[in-house]
């Protein structure tokens, strides 16, 4: 129960009592009681990022300078002057109960629902002062606690009556958490339809709130925080999903590694909450904005917003066609029959992409552009400047993107018409990342795929140099392209592997073995040393582990896990060689695997101490070969010809013939899910019985091992076979 004093302190304001004197100032209070430590991430600098004292809003950049992110120094925004707010003082009485309030709440163990009432009553004495307690940096901390604690209702009173001065409040430093805390909360009631009506008619205040003059919001640093959570709850999508988006995840999609977000569309549609409501405000904040829209276009705050929408509209086409024409500049009714885009607009196009958030907002606008869109922005606006925008540090990324969303086999054939023969440039000028693309879509479209691998090996190594150098010089891209005497280059010791050739290299792994022989013969030439530094690196082992992984003959694959003979112990202790281990014992015969697990035999103690150890002990039976090596072997063989077996009699005609000794590695991989109906065929001519039964096929294997006899039992235990060694052979 709650004290009797914090009963009183809440209804003091209520009665019009005037507040006790404390011993202390309320500043000094709150610092003690450590109502400070929720600082919710922001920073202590009276300054706010991103905005100048005169309030106009000025570039934030961030990242790395590398050859796939934007330089600092070109990351320019145009200032949008905002709108001017005089923020009132909060008188003392004010301050004094809400520091007592914090003290209160903070400090107690209070149950939920009298924590409801407190909070719920305490919102109440914010009415007419949303605005100045909201954006004080102290209080602000205590209204964040409040809007977590209370009743729906409140909660809803609180948004609706900070309308008024919405924008100012989101734009705000510590107001922009206010509200974010705010807007989190009811995400957690739309849990429950009941709620819905309620929530919406908050929503909508503050929607015609924020189109009045949307632009200052859009273009804040704090406030396109705000709206993009706004937008998602429209869409009933978790507010932290477009807030930790990292860019490697985006690296990913676009080299096939990751499904993407298009795909994730079929979920969100049905997760979406106000749908009218979402279509409506973002189609009303355009209307308000549109002579602003050349300024929301360079702007990267702004451009984050647009980006947000485009991807919640996904999947309702019209909306969606209508957005991104706006955001490109045409005017509805304005192009010419048969086109999508003005004139003036193309041209317009080419020269913004080298503008750093203009260049984000097209990838997103090429990701979600419906294929006569794309169609048209590739014939017609980006067709024949291909490699001069790849040559940008900015443009080359739409052109990654352009690659990594082309429709059909035709757009392939436009930009590889254009970039095939660039390579060689495109890795001099450090844009690896375009390479990378468009061999990603080569494979994803099934167009130019032994071509793109051609070109990558001519663009790194030629002459006398081929084919033995392919793999060194694409692991170390960078360095080889920066060294000046690339004649006499050799493998830089102790330089990390490049990552977007390591990704390069896996994504040539994963093509058919016929069309990647020349990179079969160069990572197989590796020397010893070399592969070992390799597996150890976070990039290298991937590389390692993609080519164990490949439809690579089993010949070739157990060539590369010989050179590392000697050093599997070292390699399982090491946090990224542990998966390169586990990939060779697969990969490997016997002799190998015996290798493999006699080196790490005597560092089992050390491995159990590993992320990644106890895993391998298990997988590899460390301790059962250390027990019985020669029940261990048996055990592997009859793994190994259970295998055999169940390809042989399951498998598709392609599959039944095995290289001698070969593990069946290259069984496996060559089996294509294409091929399911085949093998679902041969299941069911090879089990008759089990098609005119009622009872499953595998019911009657069960049945039978229980009606074994014990004389067979015995049988079996003298042909050498013990009982423990059955119960561990997996089939």
């Amino acid at each position: 129960m709650v004290s009797v004093g914090l009963h009183a302190l809440v209804l003091r304001k209520h009665k019009g009592c005037e507040l006790t004197e404390q011993p202390a100032a309320w500043e000094n209070q709150t610092n003690n009681k450590g109502v400070r430590k929720r600082t919710m991430g922001r920073k202590t600098s009276k300054k706010h990022a991103g905005v100048n004292a005169d309030h106009t809003v000025e570039s934030v950049s961030g990242g790395k300078v590398n050859e796939n992110s934007r330089p600092r120094k070109d990351n320019k925004t145009t200032p949008v002057q905002q709108t001017s707010f005089v923020r009132k003082q909060i008188d003392p009485e004010t301050a004094k109960y809400f520091a007592e309030i914090a003290n209160a709440i903070e400090g107690t163990k209070i149950e939920l629902e009298e924590r409801s009432v407190i909070c719920g009553n305490a919102l109440e004495e914010t009415r007419g002062k949303e605005a100045e307690l909201a954006t004080d940096y102290i209080i602000s901390h205590t209204l964040q606690t409040l809007l977590e604690g209370c009743s729906l209702d409140h909660l809803c009173s609180f948004l609706q009556s900070c309308a008024k001065n919405f924008s100012h409040i989101a734009a705000d430093r510590s107001g922009s958490h206010v509200v974010e805390t705010a807007l989190k909360s009811l995400s957690f009631h739309l849990q429950d339809n009941e709620n819905h009506s309620l929530i919406e008619k908050a929503l909508k205040k503050i929607c015609k709130a924020i189109v009045v003059n949307p632009v200052d919001i859009m273009c804040s640093c704090h406030g396109s925080h705000v709206l993009r959570s706004l937008l998602c709850l429209f869409k009933g999508v978790p507010l932290e999903e477009f807030h930790s988006t990292k860019s490697s995840a985006g690296l990913a999609e676009r080299l096939n590694l990751k499904a993407p977000h298009a795909k994730d569309n079929g979920s969100m549609q049905s997760l979406q909450i106000f749908p009218s409501l979402l279509k409506k405000f973002i189609s009303e904040m355009l209307n308000a904005a549109s002579e602003d829209i050349s300024k929301l276009q360079v702007n990267q705050y702004s451009s984050l917003v647009l980006q947000t929408a485009l991807k919640l509209l996904a999947g309702n086409e019209q909306e969606l066609l209508h957005l991104i024409q706006v955001l490109l500049g045409s005017r509805a009714g304005s192009a010419n029959a048969g086109s999508l885009l003005e004139e003036a607009t193309m041209q317009n196009i080419l020269r913004l992409v080298e503008e750093t958030a203009y260049s984000h907002l097209m990838e997103a606008i090429l990701e979600f552009s419906p294929e006569t869109l794309y169609n048209e922005l590739l014939t017609k606006v980006f067709r024949k400047s291909l490699f001069r925008m790849s040559s940008h540090h900015c443009a080359n990324f739409v052109v990654q993107a352009l690659a990594s969303h082309a429709k059909s086999q035709d757009h392939m054939d436009l930009i590889w018409e254009e970039l095939g023969t660039k390579f060689h440039n495109l890795f001099e000028m450090g844009r690896s990342g375009v390479v990378a693309s468009i061999l990603a879509a080569t494979q994803r479209l099934h167009s130019h795929e032994h071509e793109c691998c051609q070109a990558i090996a001519s663009a790194v190594c030629r002459g006398d140099d081929f084919p033995k150098f392919i793999v060194p010089r694409i692991l170390f891209l960078e360095n080889f392209f920066c060294s000046r005497d690339k004649s006499n280059w050799s493998w830089p010791h102790g330089t990390k592997i490049h990552i977007v050739g390591s990704l390069i290299l896996q994504s040539i792994f994963r093509l058919p073995s016929e069309l990647i022989q020349v990179y079969v013969t160069s990572i197989t030439s590796l020397e010893e040393h070399h592969v070992l530094e390799a597996s150890k690196d976070p990039s290298g082992s991937r590389v390692i582990e993609s080519f164990l992984n490949s439809n690579i003959s089993a010949k070739q694959k157990r060539k590369l896990v010989a050179k590392l003979r000697g050093h599997f112990g070292e390699l399982s202790v090491h946090p990224f060689g542990s998966f390169t281990v586990e990939k060779c014992f697969t990969a490997s015969n016997l002799n190998l695997r015996e290798t493999i697990v006699s080196e790490m035999l005597p560092l089992q103690a050390e491995l159990s101490k590993t992320k990644q150890g106890p895993y391998l002990l298990r997988k590899l039976d460390i301790d059962g070969f250390a027990r019985q090596p020669d029940q261990w072997k048996s055990r592997q063989a009859s793994q190994q010809s259970a295998l055999k077996e169940f390809y042989a009699t399951f498998g598709p005609a392609e599959t039944r013939s095995f290289e001698k000794d070969n593990f069946f590695a290259d069984s496996v991989s060559k089996s294509k899910p294409g091929k399911l109906k085949d093998i679902r065929k041969e299941i069911e001519t090879s089990l008759p019985s089990a098609k005119t039964s009622n009872t499953p096929f595998l019911a009657h294997q069960v049945s039978k091992k229980v009606k074994r006899s014990k004389t067979e039992k015995k049988r079996h235990r003298k042909d050498g076979e013990s009982e423990s060694q059955r119960k561990n052979i997996k089939v």
